[in-house]
């Protein structure tokens, strides 16, 4: 059976993407670190919709606890293969530099670039020994732009930015992509703080994006009508930056 293993996957964008996933045939692993009721409702109404889910917690910035769950994820489905990877983890702790305190550049940092790095050197092994595997990366606006108060979070997403690409010309002789969305503004949880009304004026499509319209994306990215398709960023804001 084939897997998609999608980080942060409980919620917002991550959620809409794991029930996208499920709809086009994939099961699906949803990772979470601590939202356990959110993880379990997402599997609930994949599941309800006749797809499978199982949850799977650990912290995507710890070597260690990424290592021991995927393996102990392999141990218990030793028939079945992720061929899936979706790296949406990921947290804004937004300041203006001058103030920024060191753990909030360190806490976003890691959560994406220690993130992407420890999960996908784990399931990369068997994406390459299988010939063929689809890796997205969700990065952002941000990470294109740069955003006023998200140098931390601009940071490590033009970061993943550049990892996709050197990443993507690594393993496209054993038929695995890698690509990265960037989504600019989508109603999710991330961005229930930002001034919706204001800011959807910036935005030539005149509103916020759907969580659904980014996984619609991401979807394709894993789909086998992609192959052609690696190692580039697609925008998905609304023409808010071109």
């Amino acid at each position: 059976m084939d897997y998609a293993l999608v980080t942060g996957g409980s919620r917002g964008i991550g959620a809409a993407i794991c029930k996208r996933l499920s709809a086009q045939g994939l099961s699906i692993i949803i990772n979470y670190r601590s939202n356990e009721q959110a993880a379990r409702a997402v599997a609930d109404d994949i599941e309800a919709a006749g797809g499978v889910a199982e949850l799977l917690p650990f912290d995507v910035s710890s070597e260690e606890a990424v290592d021991a769950a995927v393996e102990r994820w392999e141990t218990e489905h030793p028939d079945d293969r992720i061929t899936v990877l979706v790296n949406n983890a990921g947290i804004r702790e937004d300041n203006l530099l001058i103030f920024m305190q060191t753990d909030q550049w360190k806490r976003v940092i890691d959560t994406t670039l220690d993130g992407f790095f420890f999960v996908t050197r784990r399931v990369l092994k068997g994406m390459l020994t299988k010939r063929y595997g689809r890796i997205i990366n969700v990065t952002s606006l941000s990470g294109l732009k740069g955003l006023p108060g998200q140098a931390n979070y601009s940071a490590a997403k033009a970061a993943l930015i550049g990892a996709t690409k050197a990443l993507a010309q690594e393993v496209a002789p054993r038929k695995v992509t890698v690509n990265a969305v960037a989504p600019g503004f989508i109603r999710s949880d991330m961005t229930k703080d930002l001034d919706e009304e204001n800011l959807k004026k910036l935005v030539p499509a005149g509103r916020f994006g759907e969580a659904d319209e980014v996984a619609a994306l991401v979807a394709f990215l894993a789909s086998e009508d992609s192959a052609y398709i690696t190692g580039q960023t697609i925008s998905i804001n609304g023409g808010l930056y071109t």
